[in-house]
């Protein structure tokens, strides 16, 4: 891995907003991660924003003084070639498809979210097959190379790359390191004197245990009802009796699951008045963009923060430098399970501890799995496999088992007209399932 010159990464989808945090990160710590080239690739209709992106970087880095060069290009074959880490963060569709996920569900009764339930579906269904290409890349150009994919839904994606390429690939979610800094903060101590027993899937874990300095701390943080949160979902409090009879603290994503009725109603009554989330993230897009473009900002701006990824880039970041210099610390990280739950298939994805070493992460044993967290874990995760098959072939038998077996969707009449209508609104980014108007677009271009 690198050359006596650096490391060169390639970041796909780098006209995305949380780019300057990366580069930040890149900076803070290029001392133990000497990175020479960093390419940022996007698709031509990005190409606006990762010219300001780009050009905020390249600030960055002048600034720093270091010897990092930045390139901006929508050839993703260049950027990946001999690369020693690629990072993805991509939304295919854009914000415009995330719109159509948050509002459609909610017509029949089920949350509109874009990595739970139906909503998760479809962003899966158009990013698997697109982040597959771009293991093919990897595996011609740079097969030596890590895949980090902090592309949502993130431990769907990541078992899917595991399951159909030969790339290796870790999964990545802001989640763990923002419940580690919360914690930290609360008790006034270092990152590092915090351990955090994380079980489950990505967007679908719990803390089993929290200790600070050596101490056991659940009772704390169950005793405030409001939990670990994050911008993109309600901030809606915990039942007192119910945080402490699970003996756990819940992610903040499995309130669709535990408060599915008040979530709904607040999602329906968002809608009423025209806003859902990603109309939020746009109009924060927007401010952000317009503070990038000023040719005198040379840093991350600390309006990022309201972006609702905060920390991302940072994980990012503190998993390149753990497998570049084998520090055996330990992440959070959305892995193969091997054996770790055993109620779940050996090659199914899941968000656990793990020591991270040279040549990748080891997923550590579990001390605690709550018993009535198996029966949901298990339910998603079949989901899951069924929605990543189905993302593949283009199966759309697999992909209405994968929907009516959801825990979040009521009946099979609604996941059959919900799939319907998501596929139609979906059309131009799903072509495996619609092959006879893929052909037909291929003839006329």
């Amino acid at each position: 891995m690198a050359t006596e010159q650096g490391l060169k990464i390639a970041v796909i989808g780098g006209g995305s907003s949380y780019t300057p945090e990366l580069v930040e990160g890149f900076i803070l710590h290029y001392g133990g991660l000497p990175v020479r080239e960093l390419w940022l690739v996007d698709i031509e209709p990005g190409l606006r924003k990762l010219n300001i992106v780009g050009n905020l970087a390249q600030r960055m880095v002048e600034k720093s003084g270091l010897p990092i060069e930045v390139h901006l290009t929508t050839d993703r074959r260049a950027a990946i070639e001999g690369a020693d880490f690629v990072s993805t963060q991509m939304r295919v569709g854009m914000l415009d498809a995330r719109a159509r996920d948050e509002s459609i569900p909610p017509k029949y009764g089920v949350i509109g979210q874009e990595t739970t339930g139906p909503g998760g579906m479809m962003k899966a269904l158009r990013t698997i097959p697109v982040l597959l290409d771009v293991c093919r890349d990897i595996e011609e150009l740079a097969p030596d190379a890590w895949l980090l994919n902090f592309t949502n839904p993130a431990g769907m994606v990541t078992e899917a790359i595991h399951k159909y390429s030969k790339v290796k690939s870790i999964g990545l979610c802001n989640a763990p390191i923002g419940l580690i800094k919360q914690v930290s903060a609360k008790y006034g101590v270092a990152a590092d004197r915090v351990y955090a027993e994380f079980v489950g899937l990505n967007h679908l874990h719990w803390v089993s245990r929290i200790d600070v300095n050596g101490e056991d701390k659940l009772d704390d943080m169950l005793a405030d009802t409001g939990g670990y949160s994050a911008q993109n979902v309600p901030p809606r409090e915990w039942n007192p009796e119910f945080l402490q009879s699970l003996r756990a603290l819940p992610s903040y994503y499995l309130k669709y699951f535990y408060m599915t009725d008040a979530m709904l109603e607040e999602q329906l009554e968002s809608l009423k008045q025209g806003q859902n989330r990603a109309e939020v993230v746009k109009r924060v897009e927007e401010e952000l963009f317009e503070l990038y473009n000023d040719p005198d900002l040379k840093e991350k701006p600390k309006q990022l923060e309201q972006r609702g990824g905060a920390f991302y880039s940072e994980a990012a970041v503190n998993l390149m430098r753990s497998l570049y210099n084998g520090t055996n610390d330990i992440q959070t990280l959305n892995v193969a399970n091997r054996g770790i739950l055993d109620f779940l298939p050996d090659d199914a994805c899941i968000e656990v501890n793990c020591v991270v070493t040279r040549n990748g992460p080891l997923p550590l044993p579990l001390t605690k799995i709550p018993p009535m967290a198996k029966g949901l874990i298990h339910a998603v995760k079949t989901y899951e496999q069924l929605a990543i098959d189905a993302a593949v072939t283009g199966d759309r038998s697999l992909a209405l088992q994968a929907l009516a077996h959801h825990p979040l969707v009521p009946s099979v009449e609604a996941a059959i007209r919900m799939l319907d209508e998501m596929l139609e609104a979906n059309k131009e980014f799903l072509p495996s399932f619609f092959p006879k108007e893929a052909a037909a677009a291929k003839d006329v271009n």
